[in-house]
Order: C-alpha cells, then sequence, then structure tokens
C-alpha cells in the first residue's frame, strides 16, 4: 500500500510538473516584445553578407498560412526589386529557429521576406541617406503593416534606420555570382559611398573617414544627449580617436575645443536604448570615463 502512494504521488506530481512547464511555455519565446540588444554591433560582425550560389532550403520554400493570409514562394529571385518600409528584429527572436530552420543571429547580415527564396541575397538601399547593405534571406517575414522586409539588427544599424525603427527601401535580388557580376555590385556601392563623402553624410564603414572638422562650442542643452568619450589638450590624439569612433560606431562624432581642452562628442543621440547602449559599449572597451552629457 505505502509503495502504491508513494508511485501515486510521484506521478502526480510529475503530472503537475508537466502542466506547470506547459503553462509557462506558451510562447517559443522569452520574451512578450521585441527589444534592442544589451550592446552595438562590432566593426567585424558590420560587413556585408558575401553572396553566393546556395541550394534552395529544405524549409520554409512551400506555400504558406500566417493569420489567414496565404503566400506564395517565389521559384526564383531573378530580376526581383521591390521599393517599400523595412523594418527590424532583434533580441526577441534572437537564437530561434528562423524559416528555413537555421537560428537567428541578430549580429549576423540576415533578412526576413515573404515571397523570396530561402536562401535569398539582395542588396537593400536606404532611400532617405543612400546607405546599403547586402543581407542573406533566411526567414520569413514582416507580417505586419504593409512592410516589405525585415532586417536584422546589425543590417539596420549600418543602414542608419535604428532611431526611427524604419526606413524607405529599394530591395533588389543578386542572382549573378559571377565575379564580373560581384565586382559590378560593389563599384556601385563605392560610387555611392564617394556621393556621401561629397556630401558630408555620416560615413560607413566601407569609406574612408575624415577626422572632423574642428568645432565651436555650443548649446547642448537644446538638443538630444551626448556621450562625451574624451578630454585631453592634445588635439592629435582627440582627431585620431574621433575618427576611429565615427568609423567603428557609424554615430556622427564632433571635436569641440574650449580652454585648450578637445573633447570628443557623439551625437546627438533621441532614442534612450541606444544611448543606453552606447554608453555602456564604450566603458566596456577601454572608455570608462564616457559619460552622458546634455
Amino acid at each position: 500500500m505505502a509503495k502504491l502512494n508513494l508511485s501515486l504521488l510521484f506521478s502526480l506530481g510529475m503530472l503537475l510538473t508537466f502542466i506547470s512547464a506547459c503553462s509557462t511555455t506558451s510562447s517559443r519565446y522569452q520574451q512578450k516584445h521585441d527589444s534592442i540588444p544589451s550592446r552595438l554591433p562590432s566593426a567585424s560582425e558590420l560587413h556585408d553578407a558575401t553572396p553566393r550560389a546556395e541550394a534552395p532550403s529544405r524549409g520554409g520554400n512551400k506555400p504558406y498560412q500566417v493569420f489567414g493570409q496565404h503566400y506564395q514562394v517565389l521559384a526564383s529571385a531573378e530580376n526581383f526589386s521591390e521599393s517599400g518600409i523595412a523594418s527590424w528584429y532583434g533580441k526577441k527572436f534572437h537564437g530561434h529557429l528562423t524559416s528555413n530552420g537555421e537560428i537567428y543571429d541578430m549580429y549576423a547580415m540576415s533578412a526576413a521576406h515573404k515571397h523570396l527564396p530561402l536562401p535569398s541575397y539582395v542588396l537593400v538601399t536606404n532611400n532617405d541617406n543612400d546607405r546599403s547593405v547586402i543581407v542573406r534571406v533566411n526567414d520569413r517575414g514582416p507580417f505586419h503593416q504593409n512592410r516589405i522586409i525585415d532586417l536584422s539588427y546589425s543590417a539596420a544599424y549600418k543602414l542608419g534606420m535604428l532611431k526611427t525603427g524604419t526606413a524607405n527601401v529599394t530591395i533588389k535580388a543578386i542572382t549573378d555570382f559571377s565575379a564580373q557580376g560581384l565586382a559590378q555590385i560593389r563599384e556601385n556601392k563605392t560610387t555611392k559611398v564617394t556621393q556621401l563623402t561629397r556630401d558630408n553624410d555620416l560615413p560607413t564603414l566601407d569609406q574612408t573617414t575624415q577626422a572632423p572638422a574642428l568645432a565651436t562650442p555650443i548649446n547642448h542643452t537644446e538638443l538630444a544627449p551626448f556621450i562625451q568619450v574624451f578630454a585631453n589638450s592634445s588635439q592629435t590624439q582627440a582627431d585620431k580617436l574621433a575618427k576611429q569612433l565615427t568609423a567603428q560606431y557609424h554615430i556622427s562624432t564632433e571635436l569641440v575645443e574650449k580652454n585648450g581642452i578637445f573633447r570628443v562628442l557623439m551625437g546627438p543621440i533621441k532614442h534612450q536604448e541606444l544611448l543606453n547602449t552606447l554608453l555602456s559599449d564604450l566603458k566596456r572597451n577601454g572608455h570608462p570615463q564616457a559619460f552622458v552629457r546634455r
């Protein structure tokens, strides 16, 4: 009788554990809402994806249905282009399966699209600032409003769309993987980057960054916050650091001089989460004295 009771109690305990586990894992995601990652992408994580011929994935290439709507998958990405609104997805989905069975890495140059074959490679251009990035499409989405592509965090960061969350983009499929075809893509990107330099726009990582011009003191209280990273009497050191930070973080950096002291300021940064993330990353990577200056 005692053995029976113990067996019954053990079975009941296992059942309660199973019920509890089911109630806490009703969603495969640990977060209810998406969020910005705890750090910015590193320089190595901002390199474009390398286009190459790949066999279609076993998963994610059949017609499918989401929220009651049916979607067809293109047989080929040849000559595909599209313009519309891009968004990005981050921490909530990081480490989870993509539609073709891979693991989503928010720091990789990847994207989600509703119709393109998996995998595909596309050139995405931000029409507001002419920055572009090459990403590998390995997921389905976005299934929200009229958005045409969901970009990884690193891709969105490189396109300069984190502050707004979305961007007006044009996407063009890359299907010519010959040396000549890829060289043409690189040439077109280089031409755009050169034009950005002439227009004094924010530089991209594949652009030769010039040291910022020395600025006169300004009233920062009227603007969004800055992060002061450096203060020293050496203009040479300040110039070098400002150039390095602009290239590394893809954020506007200025040099301000007052009473013989040269200060390196990053910003203005309106997005509070990005401000906090950038400050933490700077402190971890050799700038423990960095602080927010309003």
